[in-house]
């Protein structure tokens, strides 16, 4: 049966139009829209008669609070006071980001917040301990708190180490189970298990020792015993040596890093070394207890030296045929390139699993020198950009 909505319902004559104030109302609604979108440079204005508003919100006062952070965007070139936008100057960071909240849903808070840190500078955000305590613990805050912990003194810097610490805490939770998991559940052949379960099963084996149970005359085969594989040997450890390049660009890989190797720290089958560098090393091995106290010592930016810190990591090397080195870096080395290559021959040729993580991160996108990447690939090293879940796969791979 077809329905052709233009025509009037059973027993009216005419079809049902919409009431002409409901169609001005959404037509003005749109158009309020769109100049928010377009801010205040569009042609046509806000309307702000008390018969447009809606029961959510008042478009006028939407307006001031997008001003306040998007009219940065205009210069004094322009016409436009550069600092604090137009006509909100009666609007400071606490009250903007009261309003925020009270008219946005959760999400756009914090792109707001986001973009408010990341691209306009609100600075204060990070430097007020009140507004700094009011912001949402994530990811992104997280971030600038490394970005901007030079500025922070006293109660303002202890209130950004419990907000690292919260965000540091559930991103290790997270990865924690996984990890375990793909380390110290790796089943080993060489070592039965008194668990007795379908995953531990090793089927080759209890088929070579029960061939002798063949019934050729019934030909059938009985099984009097099976074999199980037990897990990885806990005091067979292997030594992870991972050396974090603290570049801005890498700031993702360096939070990652740290958890990580602070899951690895905590794991019996694996012995932990952690440095970062720039064109100094520092060693954090003796702080692996507490990645959020690893965090706090990342200076981003500065120069590279990476072959420097290849060679300080052989120093930690005891011995190469358990031990994986993993470098976690960009690859755009600030001294001559062949020094960072001969380091890497070096670490490979002594008998050294290396894996070269251009980024780990749930991003799956990286920015890196493509050539280095691929000399080094060509040498032996493995080189991706990876999840840490992954990463925790592949060692776990290794080491069985």
């Amino acid at each position: 049966m077809e329905v052709n909505m233009n025509e009037a319902p059973h027993g009216q004559d005419e079809p049902l139009t919409e009431n002409p104030a409901t169609q001005e109302r959404s037509a003005v609604e749109t158009l309020n829209r769109w100049r928010l979108i377009l801010g205040e440079s569009a042609e046509v204005g806000l309307c702000e008669s008390d018969q447009y508003s809606t029961g959510e919100f008042q478009y006028v006062e939407l307006d001031e609070i997008l001003g306040y952070l998007y009219n940065r965007e205009y210069g004094e070139e322009q016409g436009y006071r550069k600092e604090g936008g137009r006509g909100s100057s009666e609007l400071s960071v606490p009250n903007w980001l009261h309003k925020v909240r009270d008219l946005f849903p959760k999400s756009t808070v914090e792109i707001l917040e986001k973009q408010a840190l990341d691209r306009y500078g609100l600075t204060e955000l990070l430097t007020d301990k009140k507004l700094l305590e009011s912001l949402e613990p994530n990811m992104n805050l997280l971030k600038n708190i490394m970005q901007f912990k030079g500025r922070m003194k006293g109660e303002v810097l202890r209130s950004a180490k419990d907000i690292v610490r919260t965000v540091v805490d559930d991103l290790r939770r997270k990865l924690e189970s996984h990890t375990r998991a793909s380390i110290m559940g790796k089943r080993s052949k060489y070592a039965s298990s008194s668990v007795r379960s379908l995953r531990n099963l090793n089927f080759k084996r209890t088929i070579a020792r029960n061939l002798k149970n063949y019934d050729k005359h019934k030909r059938r085969f009985v099984i009097d015993r099976l074999y199980f594989d037990g897990n990885i040997q806990q005091h067979n450890k292997w030594n992870i040596i991972i050396g974090v390049d603290e570049s801005g660009s890498m700031m993702d890989s360096v939070i990652y890093s740290s958890v990580m190797a602070s899951i690895f720290y905590r794991l019996n089958a694996l012995r932990t070394k952690l440095f970062i560098f720039d064109t100094k090393v520092v060693d954090l091995s003796d702080r692996l207890e507490d990645p959020v106290d690893v965090l706090m010592n990342v200076q981003l930016g500065g120069g590279t030296h990476i072959a420097k810190a290849l060679r300080y990591g052989e120093t930690l090397i005891e011995n190469p045929g358990k031990t994986i080195y993993i470098l976690v870096s960009d690859l755009e080395e600030g001294f001559p390139i062949n020094q960072m290559y001969q380091a890497c021959k070096d670490i490979i040729d002594a008998g050294c699993k290396l894996l070269v993580l251009t980024a780990l991160d749930f991003n799956g996108e990286s920015v890196y020198n493509k050539h280095a990447a691929q000399t080094l690939a060509n040498m032996g090293a493995h080189v991706a950009a990876i999840t840490p879940n992954e990463l925790a796969e592949w060692i776990g791979d290794i080491i069985t």
